[in-house]
């Protein structure tokens, strides 16, 4: 096994056959989850594993479309970065190479929330 940062290349040379998150990563996606479940914003959620993105999408209720969506798209990694924020209707609200910056803005949101 080779290293690459924080990702294990199981076969270098290799495409691997599903992209996940770290435990880092998803433990960060998963605090914001729970601090959003108790503010009252979401009740559900949904990830997605495949051969090109993982992807975390957070519901207001079950049956409607993702409030929010948490993308990694590795192969985006030197180009525009690999993490995506989308909003409710499909625009991205926010691209970058870390994931706290990118789910800065539903981290805001959540502080109205409370504040209110």
């Amino acid at each position: 096994m080779s290293f690459l940062g924080e990702t294990v290349v199981a076969f270098p040379g290799r495409k691997p056959l599903q992209v996940g998150f770290s435990r880092e990563e998803l433990t960060r996606i998963l605090d914001l989850y729970g601090r959003m479940v108790a503010a009252g914003q979401w009740r559900d959620y949904a990830m997605d594993f495949t051969r090109d993105f993982a992807a975390f999408s957070a519901f207001r209720r079950a049956a409607e479309r993702p409030q929010a969506r948490i993308e990694k798209r590795p192969a985006l990694r030197n180009k525009q970065g690999m993490w995506t924020l989308f909003g409710e209707h499909g625009q991205v609200l926010k691209r970058g190479h870390e994931l706290p910056g990118v789910i800065a803005p539903v981290e805001r949101r959540l502080l109205k929330a409370v504040g209110e």
